[in-house]
């Protein structure tokens, strides 16, 4: 039972579409984005030419598109000035990010420059965009980051340095949930990102932030039922349509969860290894996860967390008799379905060097807009040890 409910605020992205093959039928999107679209996306997905069909939708019904396909994992902020400068060559009216979380990130900061010309410098953090934004559509080919209905967006500056933007000005005017595009996702490709999805699910629910929220808990739960119960047949049965909309559906509720009730030190710790070891960043949450879980639960209000989260996520466990027990086995069967998943387990087996514990701890010290809604305060020290752990 419920006996008090805080003040909160709750924003998503207002209109999502759900169902196989609704990206094809590109109208109303046309309509919205007026006629020069720039579509925001990359060569590995030019190259399987998965956007073609809505290509021919969109010049049907008038609308002329340019395609920026240069976005790499981790965007480099060279690659968002690039995307702005050709929308600005182009006179664009809307933009429609189509891709994994990456492209999905350099098309929300695309829209806010494009539309309002800001300055970047004083957009980074929390609720510092003012807009506006262009129009703007998102339709993800992963089911992992759940950006299509996230204000945020991260990209790296000065080499390995990630910054975010978090603001309700860059959610998406609609998204487009499409899992037909999601069938051609590699094995280790859907275990990462569905790793990541369940992360932002878990994180949300134990946020210490203060706009930790009912609706995010529950859309938390939901997403880790969604995704407990397809992510293996997803991984062993890479067709089946209905996995992959679990999937799909898991990874957008988990999305709305923290989007409003924030992730924390997962994230935090998870950011050095793609910025300075280039690790993709489902990858990245999924080596961190256990090490960051374990020594979250110490702290009483992560284990009682984790405790409720154990039953929503394996519902075939045996249930223990007190929150440390349950935290304790929610966290090692996590780590068992991450390695029957065939991910790998520590950082040594994706080439990162053991001295690199260090620099990494001090790098994650920078997140402090993730850190401060970390159940357990994290020090440079904790975070070196966690690494090592995971080493």
């Amino acid at each position: 039972m419920i006996k008090e409910i805080t003040s909160f605020n709750f924003n998503s992205t207002p209109r999502i579409i759900y169902g196989p093959n609704v990206a094809k039928d590109a109208g109303s999107y046309a309509k919205l984005m007026g006629n020069r679209i720039l579509l925001v996306t990359d060569k590995g997905l030019s190259d399987l030419g998965l956007y073609e069909d809505l290509l021919r939708n969109l010049e049907k019904h008038g609308a002329k598109v340019n395609i920026f396909d240069d976005v790499e994992a981790d965007p480099s902020l060279k690659t968002l000035e690039k995307a702005i400068k050709f929308g600005k060559e182009i006179a664009c009216t809307g933009v429609l990010g189509f891709g994994g979380g990456s492209s999905m990130d350099v098309a929300k900061l695309s829209a806010l420059v494009l539309g309002s010309g800001e300055d970047l410098e004083s957009a980074w953090g929390v609720a510092n965009a003012i807009g506006p934004r262009l129009p703007l559509c998102l339709i993800p080919t992963t089911a992992g980051t759940g950006s299509e209905v996230t204000p945020v967006s991260i990209i790296t500056v000065d080499g390995d340095e990630k910054r975010g933007v978090s603001s309700p000005i860059i959610l998406p005017d609609f998204a487009v949930l499409d899992p037909v595009l999601t069938l051609g996702l590699p094995p280790a490709t859907t275990a990462a990102t569905g790793i990541d999805a369940m992360v932002h699910a878990i994180e949300a629910y134990a946020s210490k932030n203060q706009n930790n929220n009912p609706m995010s808990r529950i859309l938390a739960k939901e997403a880790l039922v969604l995704l407990g119960s397809s992510i293996k047949l997803s991984v062993s049965e890479p067709k089946n349509l209905n996995a992959r909309g679990k999937m799909l559906l898991g990874s957008m509720l988990a999305g709305m969860a923290f989007a409003n009730s924030p992730v924390a030190a997962v994230h935090a710790l998870a950011y050095p290894l793609g910025g300075s070891f280039h690790i993709t960043h489902g990858l990245s949450n999924a080596l961190v996860l256990p090490g960051v879980l374990r020594f979250n639960a110490v702290d009483a209000w992560a284990s009682k967390k984790y405790a409720e989260l154990f039953p929503f996520l394996f519902p075939n466990e045996e249930i223990g008799n007190n929150n440390q027990t349950n935290a304790s086995l929610f966290i090692e069967n996590l780590s068992t379905l991450s390695k029957d998943l065939g991910l790998p387990q520590k950082l040594r087996d994706v080439s990162i060097p053991e001295n690199a514990c260090t620099s990494m701890a001090k790098d994650a010290m920078k997140q402090t807009r993730l850190l401060v809604n970390n159940p357990r305060e994290v020090t440079e020290k904790d975070a070196y040890d966690i690494y090592h752990s995971i080493w």
